[in-house]
């Protein structure tokens, strides 16, 4: 096995000494797996750097990383995380306002949803937006179409919300689409999939694989959901070459993005807002509110703009967050000082 491929592009990073370069492959907890061009190692970061380094400089699957293996049962350390050229984020779940990497080193995003009652526009949308603001390339996938009856109104719906956005519409019980997912794949690219529970991508892995690697389970029939079995992020590599990350499903997809990346989203908002009277326009109460008027005339889905509004509001209250904790910490670093 080459660096190649591991995923390792030409254009990653320069670095003369690959001897003990390596990338993590999965993650258990203070755990790591990390594949090498000849050897999977189990290992732990270091001491020095597990007490000096943030969390969101811990090991995250996808990185690649400086090893030491000290011994013959393929046991080491992490010396050293390199620079990520692209990483997917999401605010983490519950009160504290903490950037949770969900991935690293990434090409592909694949966006992965049902075609039955689970599809939700609007958790796309913010599917859509933490993909923008990785880096990497977004690609939708609309699975289960053998258990949907009308797929022209669920394209029309993604055709909406994702402009010029590739989506693959795939089936795990009959294969189809999943030679379209390959053929994206090259041998140097990284793809993840993400997606909420029960949508198939443990499945679209088996497939891509050739080989039962991810636990699945049946469908319920009073949701039409696949019930969740993936509960760690891992990385496979492809038969026919290609890395595919597979990830748990996400109960909540709290951002944690700039807000171009939720402009890229909605860029027809942006594009009819500059025909609103006022500059500064809130589109919520003034006159002559282009934005308000497309809603009215239907060119413009009212709940598209709700979701807008929301994520713009949570956007700026994760920023002032953010801001007032920096602060915070500041002040306390200084108020140390002062008491030596």
């Amino acid at each position: 096995m080459n660096f190649n491929e591991l995923g390792l592009n030409r254009f990653d990073f320069n670095i003369d000494d690959k001897k003990n370069l390596g990338r993590v492959s999965a993650q258990y907890r203070d755990l790591y797996k990390v594949i090498t061009t000849e050897v999977e190692i189990m290992a732990t970061l270091s001491g020095n750097n597990y007490f000096k380094s943030s969390k969101d400089n811990f090991p995250v699957v996808g990185d690649w990383v400086i090893y030491e293996q000290y011994n013959q049962e393929s046991n080491g350390l992490i010396k050293r995380v390199l620079d990520r050229k692209t990483k997917i984020s999401r605010n983490q779940a519950g009160k504290k306002e903490e950037e949770q990497i969900i991935a690293a080193n990434i090409d592909i995003i694949f966006i992965v949803t049902s075609l039955n009652q689970d599809f939700n526009p609007r958790r796309l949308e913010r599917y859509l937006t933490i993909a923008w603001d990785s880096g990497a390339k977004p690609i939708i996938i609309l699975n289960k179409s053998d258990l949907c009856k009308d797929i022209n109104y669920y394209t029309e719906q993604v055709e909406n919300i994702a402009f010029g956005i590739k989506y693959i519409i795939t089936s795990c019980v009959d294969n189809k689409g999943i030679n379209q997912i390959r053929e994206v794949l090259q041998p140097d690219k990284t793809a993840v999939l993400v997606g909420s529970s029960g949508v198939g991508k443990s499945s679209i892995i088996n497939l891509l694989l050739k080989d039962q690697k991810q636990d699945i389970k049946e469908i319920r029939e009073d949701d039409a959901r696949g019930r969740h079995t993936t509960t760690n992020r891992e990385l496979f590599i492809l038969p026919e070459g290609g890395i595919i990350i597979d990830t748990p499903g996400m109960r909540e997809i709290q951002l944690w993005v700039d807000e171009n990346s939720l402009d890229s989203v909605f860029s027809e908002i942006d594009n009819i807002a500059k025909n609103c009277k006022f500059n500064d326009c809130s589109h919520t109460h003034e006159p002559d509110c282009a934005v308000k008027e497309a809603v009215n005339e239907g060119t413009l889905s009212e709940d598209r703009l709700k979701n807008y509004f929301k994520m713009k509001k949570e956007i700026e209250y994760q920023k002032l967050k953010e801001k007032y904790n920096a602060k915070k910490a500041n002040k306390i670093k200084w108020q140390r000082l002062m008491n030596q």
